[in-house]
């Protein structure tokens, strides 16, 4: 059966008893063929996010240290090391940043998290015992780690994890310009003399320590960590003759 197009009253009296009461646009729209073509953006949608300064690198905030102050603000503000999203507090270093031994360890412990302090815990009680026998206390030395926060578990730091600290403590041991410089276990070994050997090997002599602003090379002694002196006993002994040696360039250094 043929039925005769409605007239546009009959169309806008047929819309009003469906319910329709508003209109949407003023010419019709092919939605089968807007469908195939690739989404357009919606008009009125929100601007994109500006996007965030990206974050210092540590290298950067390092380099503008111009002392300690400065350096532990620097290493405070860096979020970039995920070390830091676990641990209580950053560990920046214990002792007297004048004197002429530098210690260099690995990462805080448990102990030192909570307390802030390098070396505190059962390793610290034995580092102070290395110290005494040479004649050493923590006012005449200066104490700190390659890496300023703990890692979770006592676990030791990644290799990532390190190469993002390595920058701090690099301008650490420049501002404190030590004479001698003593270096506690294979982590702080390997990031600063960039040697692979194990400290068996290493230990024994001093190594060169070297940086761009630094006026000279600083002599570094590789020697056992207190941590693995405290299950190795029988290790105390080498660790002995290097303090010895660390004694004796303390003495023969201006």
């Amino acid at each position: 059966m043929h039925t005769s197009p409605l007239s546009p009253a009959d169309t806008l009296r047929w819309y009003i008893a469906a319910g329709v009461d508003e209109v949407i646009g003023e010419q019709p729209i092919d939605r089968y063929a807007q469908s195939a073509k690739p989404a357009a953006k919606a008009q009125g949608a929100a601007p994109a996010a500006p996007q965030q300064p990206e974050q210092a690198s540590s290298a950067h905030l390092a380099m503008a240290a111009t002392n300690l102050a400065e350096l532990k603000a620097a290493m405070e503000a860096y979020e970039g090391c995920n070390l830091k999203r676990t641990c209580q507090q950053t560990v920046f270093a214990d002792g007297d940043p004048s004197a002429r031994l530098m210690i260099v360890g690995e990462a805080p412990g448990a102990d030192e998290d909570r307390l802030g302090v390098p070396f505190v815990g059962a390793s610290g009680k034995l580092l102070d015992r290395m110290l005494a026998a040479i004649g050493l206390d923590r006012t005449q030395a200066y104490i700190t780690n390659v890496v300023p926060w703990r890692p979770p578990g006592n676990r030791k730091p990644e290799p990532a994890e390190v190469e993002l600290c390595l920058p701090f403590i690099t301008r650490h041991i420049e501002l404190v310009d030590p004479a001698v410089l003593l270096l506690l276990g294979g982590a702080s070994v390997s990031a600063l003399l960039a040697r692979t050997d194990s400290i068996t090997r290493l230990r024994g002599g001093f190594v060169d320590y070297s940086s761009p602003r630094l006026s000279r090379p600083i002599p570094a002694m590789p020697t056992f960590h207190p941590a693995y002196l405290l299950r190795t006993p029988l290790a105390k002994r080498d660790a002995w003759r290097d303090l010895l040696l660390v004694r004796q360039k303390l003495d023969a250094a201006p």
